[in-house]
C-alpha cells in the first residue's frame, strides 16, 4: 500500500474567495480552515467529495489538474489504456457511447475500456462475502471519499470497511492482467477522490485519474469536434449490471443481494447528510446492517467531476437507458467467460487509519467560547447556521480547533457592528464638539492678541483722563449742579472704559496659571462667603461625595466660580433659587452654577462665551466674563460647557453652566496640605 498522498486535491484561489462560508457548510469532512475571513482546505483533513467545488459560486476552489500527467503518459513509449466510468452517460449527454469510445481512441489511448467490468466482479465478491459472514457488517468501499472519511473520522470502523477494491482498481488489474505489467492505466470518471485513490491507497494499478471535465478540456485543447468523431466498441472484457454502480443501490442490485426491509440487512443512503447521518449512527450502533452501501455524492452521477446542468433523474435515466441497450445486446455466454476467467483474480483490499481527529475543548474552554460569541444561555445559541455550522457548539468547537473564526458567527458580528456604530458616532460627535472648541479656542487666542494690543494702547490716556476728571471734581467748585453731574458722568464712562481695559487684559494672559491642589468643597465655601448675593436669592449647595481634590489656579478658578454666581443672580432678577455643587467620576471633577432665572435663549447659547457678547441691557455689561471664564478652564485642560432652557412650554426655567477639571487622587498628606492652603487663602478670597 502506498503511503497517504501530500498533494492537496482542492485549492482555494484567494482572490476570488468572499468569505461566504457556503463551502464549510458543505464539507462533510469540516476540512475548510476560515484565515482571516478566507477558506483553505486542509489537504490532510480532505476527503475529495468534491462539495466545496460544486457549491462554491465564486469558483474560487479548483481541483488537482492530472492532465499534464496523461499528456506525459500518452507521449511516452509504453501503451496507455482508459477505463471509463460507468457514469459517462452522465457526463456525455446525448451522445452514443461509440462516439465516446472513439473520442478517447483519437485522444491517443491504445485501449478503452469500460469499468463496468471491474464492478461485475466487485459485486461477485461482494455476495460472496454477503454469503460466507453471516454475522459481519461491513461498509462498501466503493466510493474513496466513504473510506477517506471512515479512516480519518472513524478510525474505530476501518476494520468494517469491507476488504475489497473498488471497481476502478478491479478494472486496472483486469487490464494489467490481460496486457501486461507495464501497460499505463488512466481512470476517467466523475471523482475527484479518485485521483487520491490513485496516489495513495492502491498499489501501482492506475497511474492516473482525471475527471469527465478534464478530459472534455483536453479534447478541446486538441480541437476535437464531436462530429469528426469515429464511432467505437469498448474493448473487452464488457460490462453487464455493474454499470448500474453510479446509481444509489446500483452495487445491490448488480450482486444481486435483496434488499429486505423486514430483516433489515442492507441500508442504502447517499449525500452528504445521508452518509454522514449513517455512518455516525452504524458507529454507535443504532443501526447495524450487515452491509451499509453509503455514496458520498447523489450518485456518481452527480460527481463534481460532471460539469453539465442536467438534473438528477435525467443523469439517472440516461445511465439506465445504456444498461438496458447494452445488457439486450451482450453476448451472455462471453460475459461469463469473462468473469470465470477472472474469478480468481485478487481482488482484496487493507485499509489504514489516518486518524484526523483532534480534541475538543473541555466544558470550561467551550462555556468560555460561547460566553465570548454571546452564547450566555443555552436560549442565545441560535444554531442559524450562517457561520457553516450546523449549531453554535460545533462552531465554538471548531474555533478551539483552530478550524474557525469568532466573525463567522452573524449574530456576534451584528452585535459588534452596531457597538462599532455607536462607537463611531459617539467619535463623530466627540470630534465634532473638538473641532467646535479648537476654531473657539483659536478666535480667542486671536481675539486675545488683539485685545493685548489695544489693552496698552487705551490704558494710559485713560489712565490721564481719569487722574483730571479726578481732580476736577476735588478742586473745583462748580457754578451749578449741572456742570458737576457732567463731570461725575465722565468720570463713571471713564471708570467703565478702564473695566472693560482690566477685562481685556485679564482675556489677554489667562494662558498663565499657577497651579496648587485644592480641596474644592473648601474652595466653593470661601467663593461664596466672598460673594455678596441679594436677599431674594437662596443659596443651597449639593455635594456629591468626596472630598475631591484637583490642581487649579485658585485665583482664576474663584474668578471664573464668582463670575458664574454673580451672572445666576443677574438672571434672577425677582428672586430664585442658586445651586452650587460638584460631582465627580474616575476621571474629572464637574462644578455646577445652576439658577432658576428666565434662561438663555436658543440661539445665543452657542454664542455667550464670544468675548464683547452680551445679553445684559446696555451698559450693564462688557461681555467679557464668560469670555475670560471659559478662557481660564481651557487652560486648565478643563472644559466649561452650559444647558439652558428660556421657553416655560418646555418645562423649568434657567441655566446651568458647568466647570469640568481633571480628577486628582490624593497621595498621603495631600488633604491636610490642601486644607492649610484653603486656610490661608480666606482672606484674599
Amino acid at each position: 500500500m502506498k503511503e497517504p498522498s501530500k498533494i492537496p486535491l482542492v485549492t482555494t484561489i484567494k482572490e476570488r474567495c468572499r468569505g461566504c462560508y457556503t463551502c464549510v457548510r458543505e464539507c462533510p469532512a469540516k476540512a475548510i480552515r476560515i484565515t482571516e475571513g478566507q477558506a483553505d482546505v486542509v489537504f490532510s483533513r480532505c476527503i475529495g467529495c468534491g462539495n466545496c467545488v460544486q457549491v462554491c459560486g465564486q469558483h474560487a476552489k479548483q481541483v488537482y489538474d492530472t492532465t499534464a500527467l496523461v499528456d506525459a503518459l500518452l507521449a511516452g513509449k509504453d501503451q496507455v489504456a482508459a477505463i471509463i466510468a460507468p457514469s459517462f452517460p452522465a457526463a456525455f449527454i446525448d451522445w452514443p457511447y461509440q462516439k465516446v469510445v472513439g473520442l478517447f481512441r483519437k485522444m491517443g489511448f491504445d485501449y478503452v475500456m469500460e469499468v463496468a467490468f471491474g464492478a461485475d466482479l466487485v459485486s461477485d465478491r461482494y455476495r460472496r462475502l454477503f454469503e460466507k459472514d453471516t454475522n459481519g457488517h461491513y461498509i462498501a468501499t466503493s466510493c474513496p471519499a466513504i473510506v477517506s472519511y471512515v479512516e480519518r473520522y472513524y478510525p474505530a470502523l476501518v476494520d468494517a470497511l469491507a476488504p475489497i477494491v473498488s471497481p476502478m482498481t478491479a478494472t486496472a488489474r483486469v487490464v494489467h492482467h490481460k496486457l501486461g505489467p507495464d501497460i499505463k492505466v488512466v481512470f476517467v470518471g466523475p471523482c475527484i477522490a479518485k485521483k487520491e485513490e490513485t496516489f495513495s491507497a492502491v498499489p501501482e494499478d492506475v497511474d492516473v485519474a482525471i475527471s469527465f471535465e478534464e478530459a472534455q478540456r483536453m479534447m478541446q485543447a486538441r480541437q476535437i469536434e464531436e462530429a469528426s468523431l469515429q464511432p467505437s466498441e469498448f474493448d473487452p472484457p464488457h460490462g453487464g449490471l455493474g454499470a448500474l454502480f453510479p446509481i444509489s443501490r446500483g452495487l445491490i442490485q448488480s450482486a444481486r443481494l435483496t434488499d429486505d426491509l423486514i430483516a433489515d440487512d442492507i441500508l442504502v443512503t447517499d449525500g452528504r447528510r445521508g452518509f454522514v447521518e449513517a455512518i455516525k449512527e452504524f458507529s454507535a450502533g443504532q443501526c447495524k446492517p450487515r452491509l451499509l452501501e453509503v455514496l458520498a455524492c447523489q450518485g456518481c452521477i452527480m460527481g463534481p467531476g460532471i460539469v453539465n446542468t442536467d438534473p438528477l433523474f435525467r443523469r439517472r435515466s440516461r445511465v439506465s437507458q445504456y444498461v438496458r441497450e447494452r445488457i439486450t445486446t451482450m453476448d451472455l455466454e462471453a460475459w461469463h467467460r469473462d468473469v470465470e476467467q477472472f474469478a480468481k483474480l485478487d481482488l482484496s483490499q487493507s485499509y489504514r487509519v489516518d486518524d484526523q481527529r483532534s480534541p475538543g475543548p473541555s466544558p470550561e474552554e467551550l462555556a468560555t467560547i460561547l460566553k465570548h460569541l454571546g452564547k450566555i444561555s443555552p436560549e442565545d445559541e441560535l444554531n442559524c447556521g450562517a457561520c457553516g455550522y450546523e449549531t453554535c457548539r460545533e462552531h465554538a468547537i471548531a474555533i478551539h480547533k483552530g478550524l474557525a473564526e469568532d466573525e463567522m458567527c452573524l449574530p456576534f458580528i451584528i452585535d459588534k457592528l452596531r457597538e462599532t456604530i455607536t462607537s463611531l458616532a459617539q467619535s463623530k460627535e466627540q470630534l465634532a464638539q473638538t473641532q467646535e472648541t479648537l476654531m473657539h479656542t483659536e478666535k480667542l487666542a486671536s481675539m486675545g492678541q488683539l485685545a493685548a494690543g489695544i489693552a496698552h494702547e487705551l490704558n494710559n490716556p485713560l489712565g490721564v483722563i481719569l487722574m483730571y476728571a479726578h481732580m476736577l471734581l476735588e478742586g473745583h467748585t462748580f457754578p451749578d449742579a449741572e456742570m458737576k453731574e457732567d463731570i461725575d458722568m465722565l468720570v463713571q464712562q471713564a471708570d467703565r472704559c478702564k473695566t472693560i481695559v482690566s477685562g481685556l487684559l485679564h482675556f489677554a494672559r489667562q494662558h498663565r496659571t499657577n497651579l496648587i491642589l485644592v480641596d474644592l468643597r473648601s474652595f466653593i465655601k470661601n467663593t461664596l462667603k466672598a460673594v455678596s448675593l441679594p436677599g431674594d436669592i437662596k443659596v443651597d449647595t449639593k455635594y456629591e461625595g468626596g472630598p475631591f481634590y484637583t490642581y487649579l489656579d485658585r485665583d482664576q478658578i474663584a474668578q471664573v466660580l464668582t463670575n458664574l454666581i454673580i451672572n445666576a443672580s443677574h438672571a434672577m432678577p425677582e428672586g430664585g433659587t442658586l445651586t452650587i455643587g460638584y460631582g465627580s467620576d474616575d476621571h474629572e471633577v464637574r462644578l455646577s452654577v445652576n439658577d432658576t432665572g428666565t434662561g438663555i435663549p436658543k440661539e445665543y447659547v452657542n454664542r455667550i462665551f464670544e468675548p464683547f457678547f452680551t445679553t445684559k441691557e446696555a451698559g450693564k455689561g462688557t461681555g467679557m466674563g464668560l469670555a475670560v471664564s471659559y478662557g481660564i478652564v481651557k487652560m486648565h485642560r478643563g472644559d466649561l460647557r452650559v444647558e439652558s432652557n428660556n421657553d416655560p412650554a418646555l418645562g423649568p426655567t434657567g441655566t446651568t453652566f458647568t466647570v469640568i477639571l481633571p480628577k486628582k487622587s490624593p497621595s498621603p498628606g495631600d488633604e491636610e496640605h490642601a486644607e492649610k492652603l484653603s486656610q490661608l487663602s480666606r482672606v484674599s478670597l
